[in-house]
């Protein structure tokens, strides 16, 4: 619990903060129907931003396809609190959702894992106030955004969950607040990039105590002198205040790059203009009893102290937007983040899935059939999807990679789909295609590796570009009495805990220090933790064992660099 015993009531915006701010976490009221109607009646309590399906919502009920999950609470605003317009900030409601307040129908948002929010205005507002969701999750039976859920769960798919799973939350503001704030870093100029959104003409900044009066809706540039570049062993933080007459809001920047630039005849990672071995873990983004939803802010914290404990400099988000703080927990811990497009789709087809591990070769993505895209309002979906992850994260200093395809699932389109991302974000490095199905474009060589020794590609194929291990490992090691069902998937199984370190030791010597002058960049090691089945984490489920000595991995670690 966080203020006032209300769960992850912790201010969610770091990189937008204003003053006025209530969360409306806490208890509502829920019912489960099979029909799309209000019910006259509630069937009790659920704790949000936690989803029916897990244990901390205090329900610990399974919502199908066929249901529809409807929510409602009572609002009643502080008498300071409302100015001219109240906004109710979702940050995910899994997967189609329609919001009324006061029985009057504000939006209708499809999209389980991006946030969204609703405008109120004053004279709307009552004294006693109603607030009202109704929500549809078709899991993966339809073309959805659905991450790595899936219905008939087990080995690398996870439990379903519907509704709320991410805080919900309000401010107040003026008809002239600032409504965006877009921070762009060019460190070989020397200058940050501001766009403000607002329909105030002009804004203060405040930057190392100087103010510059600034034009709103346009671009504009402002020098930094002798700049103090971000760096994973030296993350620095510019705070940034930005007000009009009525509206002040705080955020932060980085000076920093990140690219791809030539060494010894190969193309590798860059930070700063420097080339930088990107080593990192897989990361979920599971918990045992939350799933989706962090229990709180301290295990984000947790989570990312052991990440930089282990020695590693890199997280590879995988297939799940997190909470904005934390984005902000890994810019201030010097963390760099690959951030993973959420996939949807029909069913996906193994033939089409597993046909480069059989045959090393590569389906078109213009196949929309045979990779499960033959859905026009699924491919439209996640295109726009896809550009507001970017538009969501943009400021997030620490996030270096975006990756828009994973092992084929849900693929379709990648070239023009690449080609339009770096129209929206041309700073970040590109995967259009993590393992396979690789289609030769975007900055980055994607290989999965987990039943073989890595083997370098050829450099011809390459096409100038950095090859990178995105995924590999797996070492499956499980803890009795910290497992979370009677399966056990993973890729290599261990007996000890000794095994599982010289394994990795020796996976670190044989298969990466030996590549890296071959032109390997980068690799992610699967997992950071266990996630129901899947016992091939660094830490148990429940994160109550670390299976290694942390100290002993660090060290291995640390031998692996440019």
């Amino acid at each position: 619990m966080s203020i006032n015993n209300i769960p992850l009531s912790d201010y969610p915006r770091p990189q937008l903060r204003r003053d006025s701010y209530i969360s409306l976490n806490g208890y509502w009221d829920y019912a489960i129907r099979d029909s799309n109607e209000f019910p006259s009646e509630f069937d009790g309590k659920i704790l949000v931003p936690f989803s029916p399906e897990t244990n901390k919502s205090e329900v610990n009920r399974f919502v199908n396809p066929t249901d529809f999950l409807f929510y409602r609470r009572e609002i009643i605003f502080p008498s300071n609190f409302i100015k001219d317009k109240v906004i109710i900030h979702f940050g995910a409601v899994d997967q189609i959702c329609d919001v009324y307040f006061n029985d009057r129908l504000l939006t209708h948002h499809e999209g389980g894992f991006l946030p969204f929010e609703v405008e109120i205005d004053r004279d709307r507002i009552k004294k006693v106030n109603e607030l009202k969701l109704r929500v549809k999750d078709y899991t993966d039976t339809s073309y959805y955004s659905r991450g790595k859920q899936r219905l008939a769960h087990g080995g690398i798919w996870y439990s379903p969950q519907s509704g709320i799973y991410m805080p919900v939350w309000m401010e107040s503001v003026r008809e002239d607040y600032i409504q965006k704030v877009k921070f762009t870093p060019d460190i070989d100029n020397n200058v940050i990039r501001v766009l403000v959104n607002s329909t105030s003409k002009e804004v203060t900044l405040e930057l190392n105590k100087d103010k510059y009066k600034i034009q709103t809706n346009v671009e504009v540039e402002i020098e930094i002198k002798d700049p103090h570049l971000w760096y994973t062993d030296d993350p620095y933080l510019y705070e940034v205040t930005i007000s009009n007459h009525h509206d002040t809001v705080s955020s932060y920047f980085a000076m920093r790059k990140f690219s791809v630039l030539d060494k010894d005849g190969y193309k590798v990672l860059a930070l700063n203009n420097k080339p930088i071995f990107m080593k990192g873990v897989l990361d979920q983004g599971y918990y045992n009893d939350t799933l989706l939803t962090p229990p709180n802010i301290e295990a984000y914290e947790k989570d990312l102290k052991l990440i930089k404990d282990l020695g590693f400099n890199t997280i590879r988000k995988h297939i799940k937007i997190e909470s904005l703080i934390w984005y902000h927990l890994c810019d201030k811990l010097g963390l760099i983040v690959w951030q993973d497009m959420v996939n949807g789709g029909t069913t996906y087809k193994f033939s089409t899935i597993s046909f480069p591990l059989i045959t090393k070769r590569h389906h078109s993505d213009l196949n929309h059939k045979k990779f499960s895209r033959m859905d026009i309002e699924g491919r439209r979906d996640t295109v726009k999807e896809f550009k507001e992850t970017i538009n969501l994260l943009y400021n997030s200093p620490c996030i270096a990679l975006w990756t828009l395809f994973n092992e084929g699932w849900g693929q379709f389109d990648s070239k023009r789909i690449y080609e339009e991302m770096k129209e929206i974000d041309s700073t970040r490095i590109y995967d259009h295609a993590s393992g396979w199905h690789d289609q030769g474009i975007s900055e980055t060589k994607s290989l999965h590796v987990y039943f073989t020794r890595v083997k370098m590609p050829n450099k011809k194929h390459v096409k100038d570009r950095a090859i990178i291990l995105s995924e590999c490992g797996g070492y499956n090691l499980a803890i009795e009495g910290h497992k979370a069902s009677d399966k056990n998937f993973g890729y290599k199984y261990m007996n000890s805990k000794q095994e599982l370190m010289a394994t990795y030791q020796k996976f670190i010597e044989r298969d990466i220090l030996l590549n890296i002058p071959k032109g390997l960049s980068a690799f992610i090691y699967t997992q950071l933790s266990d996630v129901e089945d899947e016992l091939n984490g660094f830490i148990t489920f429940d994160r109550e064992v670390v299976k290694v000595d942390k100290n002993y991995i660090k060290y291995i670690n640390e031998k692996v660099h440019f």
